[in-house]
């Protein structure tokens, strides 16, 4: 059986403060009434070991406080201020017992909320950084709240600068510095432009990116009910690489743009 030392600590305590207050009030010198002090005891036990040790110390606090008031005055006996007394103790030790104790659960189980949540977003970290998916979380500030390993892989992103919160921006002017987009260099400010423009509105409209390596991804924004949002690049090389046809190079380049208009124009001339 473990010993909990934070339970007994509580009531010993407020009997040694008792003991001490009867023996110095009996043997030295007139004491002023301990039970402020021994309220703060209460509070303490509460705090420290929960309801239960709180409640037990106002008990041992009201029951010393009967025998320091038994023989404090010239006759023995109580008076009716003492009985008030005793009961304004018992109401305030109980209370504070119950207070603190209430405070302490509360505070415990939030504690316990706090790390499971962490050890699933933890867990959900790790997961994310397993798949080839590129995946970003954006707060309403469109700073970057969590970036995973394939999206650095795929932009040649440091750690230290994914970390470091970037914002959606910072990460487009990233990719075209480390020249990772197959575009001319002249076309760079319009596309990060309009793929800037596409996120804050909420489009979820798919765009298919080709990186100077030769890979696709299809990139898709998603709006969160915070206001962020979540962008996620699906690597489909294979799907749009092998079956692009050299005649429909304006189309996926509309896709690639978001041009609604080019899109329809490629529709036209297919019928």
């Amino acid at each position: 059986m473990q010993f909990d030392w934070r339970a007994i600590s509580g009531p010993l305590l407020t009997t040694a403060t008792a003991l001490v207050a009867i023996l110095v009030d009996r043997t030295l010198i007139a004491v002023p009434n301990p039970a402020p002090l021994l309220v703060c005891i209460v509070a303490f036990a509460g705090s420290l070991s929960g309801l239960r040790s709180g409640m037990i110390s106002a008990a041992i606090a009201v029951v010393w406080s009967a025998l320091f008031f038994l023989n404090h005055r010239a006759t023995p006996g109580y008076e009716i201020a003492d009985l008030i007394r005793l009961a304004m103790l018992a109401m305030t030790a109980a209370g504070t017992a119950a207070v603190t104790g209430v405070l302490r659960q509360r505070m415990l189980d939030a504690f316990a909320w706090e790390r499971r949540h962490h050890a699933t977003a933890e867990r959900l970290s790790e997961a994310l950084d397993r798949v080839d998916i590129g995946i970003v979380l954006l707060d309403s500030d469109t700073r970057a709240e969590f970036i995973n390993r394939a999206f650095r892989d795929y932009f040649s992103l440091s750690d230290e600068k994914a970390d470091s919160r970037p914002p959606f921006i910072a990460l487009m002017y990233h990719s075209r510095d480390a020249g990772a987009y197959e575009l001319p260099e002249d076309e760079l400010g319009t596309f990060i432009a309009r793929r800037t423009e596409l996120m804050r509105s909420g489009d979820s409209t798919p765009i298919d990116i080709k990186l100077s390596d030769g890979r696709v991804l299809r990139f898709f924004c998603t709006a969160l009910p915070d206001g962020g949002r979540m962008l996620s690049y699906t690597p489909v090389t294979d799907l749009v690489r092998h079956t692009d046809d050299p005649a429909s190079a304006g189309f996926y380049q509309s896709l690639r743009d978001g041009g609604d208009r080019r899109f329809a124009r490629h529709l036209r001339a297919a019928e």
